[in-house]
């Protein structure tokens, strides 16, 4: 495929707002994660929490939108510069000609959730405060924040659970390839609420010490929140060297409701197709981003996957012990972090990992490491096997 140039790009998470908050926190060391404090939400584990959202004002005219997602939206697009480079986008396509793409997997449900805290005790009504369509309902925050940047081109939201915001970018890509755009901001929102708090420890998935993503002791994921957002543009219009999405791989494969295929059959599939698209191999690859969730059986299979297409020979982490698994938001999150480690020539080690599960064969990276990097892939990996991986590198010079 073409590549298409990143010219801009933001990330807010647990770890602070920015790029630059995340970096910092990957080079110390030094995790997001708390134990939960989240409202009264009586749960006996950790999360990665935003900071300031609660005070955090919702722009005006917007106020109809005001939600924990769309406020954490607005708080990521106001972070590096990104607003004022989709303004600079928009003088040179036309706010029309610029689509949005955003995926989450629960949007603003939290405001239902406390509308039926607050519902009539006779009637049942909720409270005259609640927008549903503003705030719920999936597109949510897909209408809210191309209402904030101004934008009126193509719009979707994009909701297959963890792997919701990488598939944003072969969704752009495509838009972009028929001439239905010239440009498209990308990207990714979801926010802490009752429903995956409650929901996940249901499922006994969560864990009560932060999580150890490919440890021998695993023993389930961190919940957290995240907004981040990319600006994608052809390369024709962004400087040689720029950081650019060289590839994407999709695959459905639909093994189980809540657990991969065993041996990650899916989670090949679209690393393979990634691959293809970006025209490298496997040995062009220098730093595999993990969707690492440090459940059992997901760590498992996705080490199969990567062991079988790469070998023992690339270096491969996971970054969910800093910022949690951050659900709707992660596919995007990662792809952005794996951008820092081209642009900084750093790969991060596997947080809170002590000991290697003694059963995987692909190279898990403990400690963190500089070298020079080309080549990232991205993997994002969803419940009912949605899968998704994305090839980063730079533009030829």
């Amino acid at each position: 495929m073409t590549p298409l140039a990143i010219t801009a790009s933001t990330l807010t998470n647990s770890l602070g707002r920015g790029k630059n908050a995340t970096l910092q926190a990957l080079r110390d060391k030094r995790s997001g994660l708390r134990p939960c404090d989240f409202m009264d939400a009586d749960l006996a584990t950790w999360i990665g929490k935003v900071d300031g959202l609660d005070d955090f004002a919702i722009a005006a005219p917007l106020e109809k939108y005001d939600c924990r997602n769309n406020r954490l939206a607005q708080l990521g697009l106001q972070q590096d510069g990104f607003a004022d480079a989709v303004e600079n986008a928009k003088a040179r396509y036309g706010s029309d000609r610029i689509a949005v793409i955003l995926g989450t997997s629960t949007s603003g449900i939290l405001q239902t959730e406390l509308a039926f805290r607050q519902r009539d005790a006779a009637s049942g009504s909720l409270p005259a405060w609640f927008h549903y369509t503003e705030t719920h309902e999936l597109s949510a925050v897909v209408e809210f924040s191309r209402h904030y940047l101004g934008l009126t081109g193509p719009a979707m939201a994009i909701s297959t659970a963890c792997s919701s915001s990488a598939k944003v970018f072969a969704s752009a890509q495509r838009l972009i390839e028929a001439g239905l755009c010239d440009a498209a901001v990308v990207g990714g929102v979801d926010s802490l609420c009752f429903t995956t708090l409650y929901g996940f420890a249901s499922l006994e998935l969560v864990s009560p010490r932060p999580c150890r993503p490919a440890d021998a002791e695993r023993d389930g994921i961190s919940i957290g929140e995240a907004a981040g957002f990319a600006l994608l543009e052809r390369a024709a219009n962004a400087r040689a060297g720029s950081i650019a999405l060289l590839g994407y791989g999709e695959s459905t494969d639909a093994h189980h409701m809540s657990t991969p295929h065993p041996e990650g059959l899916g989670a090949r599939l679209a690393m393979e197709r990634a691959l293809q698209r970006a025209g490298l191999q496997a040995a062009d690859i220098d730093y595999i981003n993990l969707h690492g969730t440090a459940s059992k059986t997901n760590d498992s299979a996705e080490d199969r996957a990567v062991a079988a297409l790469f070998g023992a020979d690339t270096p491969c982490s996971s970054t969910k012990g800093w910022t949690g698994h951050t659900l709707g938001a992660a596919g995007i999150t990662e792809a952005i972090i794996g951008s820092l480690c081209i642009e900084h020539g750093f790969l991060p080690g596997s947080l809170n990992t002590e000991t290697v599960d003694p059963t995987f064969t692909s190279q898990i990276l403990l400690h963190n490491r500089s070298q020079a990097v080309r080549h990232v892939v991205s993997n994002s990996f969803g419940f009912g096997g949605n899968n998704c991986s994305v090839v980063l590198g730079r533009l030829a010079v």
